[in-house]
């Protein structure tokens, strides 16, 4: 029993629990006033507290709901490296150092074809490689079994496939906005590494049908430090494993396929290593050389032609045409070739160019007969002027054209034969000079012989006028039917 005398005499813990065992033996009213009393502290405690201002705003805290909608294994505290344990391992080494080889399977996806360039012969191209792997030092416990995605700041710190472009020129990732590296780790240790890479690379093209030309380029992917015993490197989904943009075009070629393929490459000091292929297949647009290069060199053998229509004694009108269709043919072959790698082969162009540059020049060659060949008809005449007796101190006599089957007739009508400048001695030298030929044996197998040289001058350009086109016609459809 307590004593009424000791009630409320302990201290702290106790005193307080022997006071409320006596609450009951206190007045109504004073139990009701205690009660009001701590129902009004209850309250005030649940009032929200005054925070003096400090200039700054107070985020709302996250609700229960949005924190379940979120993916835990991307937002635990502490670093990603430690949740993958990357310290506890060496990563210079690759997985499953010292047993099988690991496999490494590669798909890629073809954003563009940027160039194709004949001068340098390589070509440009933007792709997406991804590379897919299994390393269990990775591996790290999900209760959703999410992956967990990271960007290039983490590959420097863990392994990665050592994938290089053979034959390559030029090559790097792309950094903007930041580097277009992406790296998704899967609990099980699957690893997939993505990237964004523009790569200029060679390509062997045979020029010998160019322009009518198909061309065949391959990107070539090989680990650069293990081989085939080490890592065995393999499309993920065989043909699959390529995917091109439809929305891909060139200027000059339409794409015809994109395939893949694999083989064992041997390096004799270090050993075999698995080389991938994405082989493409180009063929060439005829059109902008059929613009630009075959109509004009066409045009102008077919202007060089014009000249056998022209008189021969004209020498100022053929000769500059001629000279302007071999100067024009000559920068037309120069600007080919400027466009062109210095092959040591012939090209299907330059047969076309250089046979129509000689037709041209034989067109050249041709009045360059026929000039000599007048000359040489006008020496004669002179030769047969000066051994007529009835000639002597009489000026030259203008040339008349006549044909060799004339008749006395014809001969007597020349005395109603006057030239424009009313020069008398003329006429009376062509009727002496045909009286002689009639008179005389000799003069009358001269005359033929004088007849005959003047049909001759003009049978060059009658028969130039027919051959010509017919062997450029026939050229032309023996290079389109080889070529085309």
């Amino acid at each position: 029993m307590v004593k009424p005398g000791a009630i409320c005499s302990a201290t702290g813990y106790w005193k307080a629990a022997f006071c409320l065992t006596d609450i009951h033996k206190m007045p109504y009213f004073i139990r009701l006033i205690l009660f009001l009393f701590c129902l009004m502290v209850l309250v005030e405690s649940r009032k929200p507290k005054r925070k003096r201002w400090t200039g700054q705003v107070e985020m709302p805290k996250p609700s229960h709901l949005y924190k379940k909608n979120l993916d835990m294994t991307k937002i635990r505290k502490g670093k990603p490296q430690q949740l993958l344990r990357v310290d506890e391992h060496d990563f210079s080494m690759r997985p499953a150092f010292g047993g099988p080889a690991i496999p490494v399977g590669v798909d890629v996806q073809v954003e563009s074809l940027d160039s194709i360039s004949e001068v340098d012969m390589d070509f440009t191209m933007t792709l997406y490689l991804r590379h897919y792997w299994k390393d269990e030092r990775l591996a790290f416990s999900s209760a959703s079994n999410k992956s967990m995605t990271f960007d290039g700041r983490l590959v420097k710190k863990i392994w990665v496939p050592d994938v290089f472009f053979v034959h390559s020129k030029r090559s790097f990732t792309h950094d903007t906005t930041t580097d277009n590296i992406m790296l998704r780790v899967f609990p099980d240790g699957h690893v997939l590494y993505s990237m964004r890479i523009t790569v200029t690379a060679m390509c062997n093209m045979d020029f010998s049908h160019f322009p009518l030309d198909s061309q065949t380029c391959s990107l070539e992917l090989e680990s650069y430090a293990y081989t085939d015993e080490d890592l065995m490197l393999y499309w993920k989904n065989g043909d699959e494993s390529l995917k091109t943009d439809e929305k891909i075009s060139l200027s000059q070629f339409l794409i015809q396929k994109f395939h893949t393929t694999s083989r064992l490459a041997f390096y004799s000091s270090t050993g075999w290593y698995n080389r991938l292929y994405i082989n493409f297949t180009l063929r060439r647009h005829i059109f902008f050389f059929l613009l630009q290069t075959y109509f004009p060199a066409t045009l102008m053998v077919m202007l060089s032609w014009v000249s056998f229509w022209i008189d021969r004694r004209a020498v100022p009108a053929r000769v500059s045409l001629g000279i302007t269709t071999v100067l024009t043919m000559s920068t037309i072959i120069t600007g080919v070739n400027a466009s062109m790698p210095r092959v040591s082969y012939i090209k299907a162009v330059d047969i076309y160019l250089w046979v129509s540059f000689v037709f041209v020049f034989l067109s050249v060659l041709e009045y360059a007969a026929v000039n000599y060949l007048t000359t040489v008809q006008e020496r004669k005449e002179q030769k047969l002027r000066e051994k007529l007796p009835c000639t002597s101190g009489l000026p030259p006599p203008r040339t008349v054209m006549l044909d060799g089957n004339y008749s006395d007739g014809e001969v007597n009508d020349l005395d109603n034969y006057m030239p424009e400048n009313g020069e008398k001695p003329d006429r009376m030298m062509v009727q002496l000079t045909l009286a002689s030929e009639r008179s005389s044996p000799q003069r009358k197998s001269q005359r033929s012989s004088y007849v005959s040289m003047r049909i001759d001058t003009h049978a060059i350009d009658k028969y130039s006028r027919i051959i010509f086109p017919a062997a450029y016609i026939l050229f032309n459809l023996i290079y389109w039917s080889i070529f085309s």
